[in-house]
């Protein structure tokens, strides 16, 4: 085994998680396999992550942290934040498969729940922010699980296949986006 020479075998060992991730699905993730693709000792995951759902939870933690970085880049324009979590999700298959799969998570972790209720706090506050005021009904949230089910359920169909993946997908992300008919301020 040469991998203990990782300066943070943490870190490589969620890295390849989310390699594993993004290639297999989150349920296919075996601590054994990861230390094996890892090139660690069978004991080495566990040491740093205890279980299967601490590594996944771990995983989705750090996921949620740096797209909560990626969205708060875009707290005044919700149609670009809306195409920068695509685009994000996009670029991180293998976090975004976990962080959306709560059954194989640690619910009881307090940095996840912290991570996740954030990511939805700035995308609820910057819809707020963006929608419409002459609305004849108080919006409770209506608009922000639009808002997240359109990039959400964009993000996740074309990671799935499920839809053609485009030449441009930020540009057709745009397009898609926009399609919120949220006034802009």
């Amino acid at each position: 085994m040469t991998g203990y020479h990782h300066g943070d075998l943490p870190r490589q060992l969620l890295a390849d998680a989310a390699a594993m991730a993004a290639e297999m699905g989150p349920e296919a993730i075996t601590l054994r396999e990861l230390a094996r693709r890892s090139e660690v000792s069978h004991s080495a995951p566990v040491h740093h992550f205890g279980t299967r759902q601490g590594l996944l939870t771990a995983l989705a933690v750090q996921g949620f942290l740096a797209l909560n970085d990626t969205l708060s880049a875009h707290r005044d324009d919700i149609f670009e934040m809306g195409v920068a979590y695509v685009t994000w999700a996009l670029e991180h298959p293998g976090h975004y498969a976990v962080m959306w799969q709560p059954r194989l998570l640690s619910g009881s972790s307090e940095d996840l729940v912290d991570a996740r209720d954030r990511a939805w706090t700035l995308l609820f506050a910057t819809v707020a922010e963006n929608a419409p005021g002459d609305s004849e009904e108080p919006d409770e949230g209506t608009d922000a699980y639009a808002a997240f089910a359109i990039v959400h359920g964009l993000a996740g169909l074309w990671l799935s296949g499920a839809l053609p993946y485009p030449e441009d997908p930020t540009a057709r992300a745009r397009q898609v986006v926009r399609r919120l008919g949220l006034d802009r301020p």
